[in-house]
């Protein structure tokens, strides 16, 4: 059995049973295809089936000297999976990472923005140009209802449901959720559509796809960070912050304001609800409000 042969097998798995998007399924490889390249540079030769444990933790002790813990601990917990997948499939029955242990590494805290901040960026945005008014509406909704990067640009008109106050999302694994949508993030996607949108030539495919570029088509990933980026420097923040860091604003800003854990944890599509808890983290002054009125010791 090949590499690159199994390679594109693990791939298919990722894709058909698991669900995984186009984008995770890039960088569950990429680690593996990483395995591979020194593999090469090494000039050893094993496939898949019969690589033992011996050449898993020289790989790992080599990385370690290049890489940082977190990326370390990624590509260790990424080749992980491409093993037990093989196991799950009865190519192998063992592990060859299986008594590895990732480095510990501390958790990271997201960055987040300020409202005022927001409100920053967008006064930033120039509303005399047609992406200027398409811009607006792609901030407005990602701080508005929490969205990934990729559940933005996959948006459709047809998951619009506003006059009940919610859109219809897919997120990770093609996983499904309804998030409430408020008065003026619907009121800036209006604008867009109404004003500037029906005017475009939308190419066939194209036509339920929400946001679309100048010839018609759905933005990409690149393309939002590139907004993102440009109004950072125009608003002059000196923060680094990517469309994600809007997810992370709006988990914050509602955990500030007093909205339950849970309900946070519904929108932004998370399976665990420790994935959840991380924004419990940012805001020790929140806390701390929290336990001077509620605690009856106070």
């Amino acid at each position: 059995m090949k590499w690159n042969q199994t390679i594109k097998h693990y791939q298919n798995y990722l894709r058909i049973e698991r669900g995984l998007s186009e984008n995770s399924i890039s960088n569950y490889s990429f680690d593996i295809k990483k395995l591979v390249r020194w593999l090469e540079e090494n000039e050893i030769v094993v496939s898949p089936i019969n690589m033992g444990e011996d050449i898993a933790q020289k790989f790992i002790y080599d990385i370690a000297k290049e890489v940082n813990p977190r990326t370390q601990s990624r590509i260790i917990s990424g080749i992980k999976g491409f093993f037990n997948y093989l196991i799950f499939e009865d190519y192998r029955s063992t592990n060859p990472l299986e008594l590895i242990e990732s480095p510990k590494i501390g958790r990271k805290l997201p960055d987040t923005l300020s409202l005022e901040e927001i409100d920053q960026l967008i006064k930033s945005i120039d509303l005399s140009t047609p992406q200027g008014e398409r811009n607006r509406a792609i901030i407005e909704t990602l701080y508005g209802c929490g969205l990934r990067v990729s559940e933005l640009i996959d948006l459709r008109i047809s998951d619009l449901f506003f006059d009940e106050g919610f859109i219809k999302v897919t997120g990770k694994g093609n996983k499904q959720r309804f998030v409430p949508i408020g008065g003026a993030t619907i009121k800036y996607i209006e604008i867009y559509r109404n004003q500037i949108r029906i005017h475009q030539e939308i190419q066939p495919e194209f036509k339920d796809t929400l946001f679309l570029n100048r010839r018609g088509a759905s933005l990409t990933r690149a393309m939002i960070f590139h907004v993102v980026k440009q109004l950072k420097e125009k608003a002059g923040i000196r923060k680094k912050i990517s469309p994600h860091t809007f997810r992370h604003s709006f988990a914050t800003h509602l955990l500030e304001n007093g909205a339950d854990l849970r309900a946070i944890q519904q929108m932004l599509g998370h399976e665990s609800i420790t994935t959840t808890e991380i924004y419990t983290h940012i805001d020790k002054s929140h806390l701390s409000q929290i336990i001077n009125k509620y605690h009856p010791r106070r």
